[in-house]
């Protein structure tokens, strides 16, 4: 039997928690076993951690996601707190967005910079989120020396070369629906140059559903057919696919090992 993991949702979202339930059954159906329920503001990471508390396939991530610009500014120590909790396993999701906001972005660039100095200081990895900005992406990871710690390109859209950049820097690639889009072109040639050791899947859901959903709700369930797609591009099978993204999952978030 052929297992994924979902390496990025947001099932705390009312849409998906209302759900809750129907999802996890959804899961099971496809042999999704895990989830990483990824953190975007503080104020709501407690619902995230009662999640993964109350679920053992459920694991937590903590941080502010940089499209929030009036909201509590964590500090490296309320992240580094917060990442002493058993379930937390990742800093994140942080990063740059130039798309979505514009004018002096200084606030985020710092922003960033305490996540990865709060990931270093808790030994964990990052989850990285960045559009638009991946030259100011890469050079504040190499500054603050987020090699150190690595972490993952979550819901990766970027250049192959931005790719293999982040793949020097000690991080996975992660590949969402996006893949699975017809007009994927330059991303569906990205999952064919990078070796398969260094991927990781996910949903990114209530977003971004895959072909055949595409326009619909998203949930973890789906990551499947992100799965089915790199086994296509790659022209390998499936259970190759589910096997070495959930080892990659597993050894990149090495907390979520109960043995750790």
């Amino acid at each position: 039997m052929t297992n994924f993991v979902d390496s990025h949702c947001h099932i705390n979202f009312p849409e998906l928690y209302q759900n809750i339930d129907d999802i996890f059954s959804k899961m099971s159906l496809n042999n999704v076993t895990h989830a990483l329920c990824v953190s975007v503001t503080l104020d709501k990471f407690p619902d995230i951690y009662k999640i993964a508390n109350t679920y053992p396939h459920i694991f937590a991530s903590v941080g502010v996601h940089p499209d929030y610009e009036n909201i509590q500014e964590p500090t490296i120590d309320e992240l580094c707190d917060f990442a002493k909790e058993r379930k937390v396993v990742a800093i994140g999701e942080t990063g740059l967005d130039y798309f979505r906001v514009q004018g002096d972005l200084t606030w985020q660039r710092d922003r960033f910079r305490t996540h990865i100095k709060a990931a270093v200081q808790s030994n964990l990895p990052l989850i990285i989120h960045t559009r638009n900005a991946a030259e100011d992406t890469l050079k504040i990871m190499r500054e603050e020396g987020a090699d150190k710690v690595g972490g993952v390109m979550h819901c990766f859209t970027e250049s192959l070369d931005v790719a293999l950049e982040a793949i020097k820097l000690n991080f996975y690639i992660s590949f969402s629906g996006i893949v699975t889009f017809k007009n994927a072109i330059e991303l569906k040639e990205v999952v064919k140059s990078i070796p398969l050791d260094r991927i990781l899947i996910e949903t990114d859901s209530p977003y971004l559903a895959p072909v055949p959903y595409r326009g619909k709700m998203n949930d973890p369930s789906n990551v499947i057919y992100v799965a089915e797609e790199i086994a296509k591009l790659k022209n390998i099978s499936l259970e190759e696919v589910g096997q070495v993204t959930t080892n990659n999952f597993f050894r990149l978030f090495s907390k979520c090992n109960p043995s750790n």
